[in-house]
């Protein structure tokens, strides 16, 4: 699947990435089939979107770039939920919220009219999960905030602006790339790193607390030693981890482990855990047969979806390229 399409081409959706010039409403609708919806064109235009998608089954990731004003009006399936954002526009409208602050985000529960008011020229996309699965994240990592399950739209302030922009264009990237080089991980790793990005910017909690006493630095500790075991584990068996499966494990929220990695390596759980898949992908490239294998195949093995940015980080962190430790 590459290029750009007319939707009209298209008669069915394929897994994989997507890229697509819409040029009728009821097209726009109708390729995203995973949520009931219509769609009506409300300014003048001949091409009305063009539309960036990935389907991983269970999770898509939709990008729509408005050409021409659109009214979305439709229901959410039982159990579905999405969570989404708009570039920041105060003619944009999500049912009864607006889109005026780049920190706004939308969390949308299944089982949920909504009605959509897109101006021309605005940028938005969702990610959709299983709501049980995604629920699930959310209470592992930050229980007080999502003890409850939301019964309808809510607005979400992140800590981050853009960040949802940021993890969209990331992993569309991402699919893209896997067109041109045929090289993509299982979809189940790719599932779970997409759902630990996503919770990570909806689950974040605000910083703040005091010092830990001794008595909390030693529990740090043994919480901490016990993550490494796991991730470890799980990485040698070639299975990515994610900081859901360590606060399960553990039975302790993204907050407290917060508290303990910066005790513990003075860093968040999430850099130590990115080094370490880092340090995995450095002794199976020192191991493996150049000719053989290639640093695409061994970096998506071990989670790294962005391969330039993964280049980066691998030669800052121990001094050569990659393909150069293959090559040794």
């Amino acid at each position: 699947m590459s290029g750009w399409h007319s939707a009209n081409a298209i008669s069915s959706i394929d897994r994989g990435w997507h890229s697509t010039v819409i040029e009728h409403a009821a097209s726009q609708a109708a390729l995203q089939p995973w949520i009931a919806m219509e769609c009506y064109q409300l300014s003048p235009g001949a091409q009305l979107a063009q539309m960036e998608s990935l389907d991983l089954g269970s999770q898509q990731i939709v990008q729509e770039r408005q050409a021409a004003t659109v009214q979305k009006l439709g229901i959410t399936p039982p159990n579905l939920c999405t969570v989404s954002y708009c570039t920041p526009d105060p003619a944009f409208r999500f049912s009864e919220l607006g889109a005026s602050e780049a920190s706004s985000i939308y969390f949308m529960p299944g089982n949920t009219e909504f009605d959509l008011y897109v101006p021309t020229g605005a940028q938005t996309a969702y990610i959709s999960f299983d709501q049980d699965v995604f629920l699930s994240g959310a209470r592992a990592l930050n229980p007080a905030k999502w003890e409850h399950a939301p019964q309808q739209l809510m607005s979400i302030q992140t800590k981050q602006p853009f960040a949802l922009e940021a993890i969209v264009k990331q992993w569309l990237g991402a699919g893209e790339l896997s067109t041109t080089t045929g090289s993509l991980p299982d979809a189940g790793i790719l599932r779970n790193l997409l759902m630990q990005d996503t919770l990570q910017v909806a689950c974040a909690s605000a910083p703040g607390g005091s010092l830990p006493s001794s008595r909390e630095r030693s529990r740090a500790f043994h919480v901490c030693r016990a993550a490494r075991d796991f991730v470890e584990d799980r990485l040698a068996a070639d299975v990515v981890p994610t900081i859901v499966d360590i606060c399960r494990l553990l039975g302790v929220s993204e907050r407290t482990l917060q508290y303990a990695f910066r005790s513990y390596v003075d860093m968040s759980p999430l850099a130590y855990l990115r080094l370490c898949r880092l340090n995995h992908v450095r002794a199976s490239l020192r191991a493996s047969d150049p000719l053989a294998t290639t640093v695409t195949a061994v970096a998506m093995r071990f989670g790294f979806m962005h391969l330039g940015r993964f280049a980066i980080e691998y030669r800052r962190m121990f001094g050569e390229a990659p393909s150069a430790t293959l090559a040794s």
